[in-house]
């Protein structure tokens, strides 16, 4: 995709002023459903020529490496999408210089990225993931976006439920997006576990501290099924609980479940709200999809919860095998 155009002082001058007069649309919820962003985007269209902020639907489509159709998420949105959507590439807006997948990228790559994708701070973002997967990707860029502080940022709950309802689609590709310039941010490491963090939680994994969380499936946590990615030993750190990402997922349209029933999911796994919580996973995406049901069963104080960003891919290539930080269920 070519992204054209670049903001003129007249423009930005005119967007900033319409930002400090408050013309902000918001949702209520950090979920929103379908009906609620057709509503928003009829209202708040994407349109470059607007010196409002807008409403701005984001693909952010992803699929495993070991997936077996082979499909990537630009495939899907070039297929199908939110009509004047933009994508956001998980794979490319990264560390690239890190050797473990999908870590954060540096605040002013972010802001390259965010920039180059068209996006104003003072724009409100509602991100989605494929008709397919229904959640699996998107809270792991609405988190990002969270991290990097862009002020109104959404979860659409879902985009199989926007088809379903004959909400409007378009296809092909996208040629031409407005440039901008979105100023670099600070990024919130409060909302951050490191690896030498998780590896203090788990090596005092017997104490009444941190709980981990583990999104990946129990195959996975238990070590009986392999992970995606060639020669990484599957297992969990220790005293890790074990909630699959689709565990907080309706089983039939994807969506996350109604607040009262995710309450219900963390607390038949044992997990404590007045403790400090750790959402983890393979690469630090689906440990996000806990961390949105978290904050949308208002489970834990979001002041006391993170999320690992290399889970367990970093994970089993930094620890050291005479700590036995990496365990099995026979």
């Amino acid at each position: 995709m070519a992204l054209v155009g670049v903001l003129s002082p007249l423009r930005a001058s005119m967007r900033s002023t319409a930002a400090r007069t408050g013309a902000v649309r918001s949702f209520s919820s950090y979920l929103v459903t379908p009906k609620e962003l057709h509503e928003a985007l009829k209202k708040a269209p994407p349109s470059p020529i607007s010196s409002e902020p807008r409403v701005i639907p984001l693909c952010a489509s992803w699929f495993l490496p070991n997936d077996p159709q082979k499909r990537t998420g630009l495939d899907v949105f070039i297929e199908k999408r939110i009509p004047k959507a933009r994508f956001f590439d998980l794979d490319k807006v990264i560390d690239k210089r890190s050797p473990y997948s999908h870590m954060l990228p540096s605040s002013k790559d972010f802001a390259a990225a965010m920039s180059e994708l068209g996006i104003r701070r003072e724009d409100t973002v509602v991100i989605y993931d494929s008709q397919e997967l229904g959640i699996f990707s998107a809270p792991r860029v609405g988190w990002t976006m969270k991290v990097f502080g862009h002020p109104k940022v959404h979860i659409l709950n879902n985009f199989k439920l926007w088809i379903e309802e004959g909400l409007p689609t378009e296809s092909g590709n996208v040629w031409t997006i407005e440039c901008g310039t979105y100023p670099i941010p600070e990024m919130d490491e409060d909302k951050v576990a490191s690896f030498e963090e998780v590896r203090e939680v788990a090596i005092d994994s017997n104490n009444e501290g941190v709980q981990i969380l583990d999104a990946r499936s129990p195959g996975r946590w238990s070590g009986k099924e392999p992970e995606p990615r060639e020669g990484l030993s599957s297992g969990h750190m220790p005293g890790s609980i074990n909630i699959p990402f689709s565990a907080v997922l309706d089983p039939n349209t994807k969506a996350f479940l109604p607040a009262d029933k995710l309450k219900e999911v963390f607390t038949k796994a044992g997990v404590d709200p007045s403790k400090p919580i750790i959402s983890s996973c393979g690469t630090g995406v689906t440990a996000c999809v806990l961390e949105t049901a978290l904050n949308e069963a208002q489970f834990g104080s979001p002041e006391k919860r993170k999320v690992y960003d290399g889970s367990w891919t970093e994970w089993a290539q930094r620890v050291k095998p005479s700590e036995s930080l990496i365990q099995t269920v026979e």
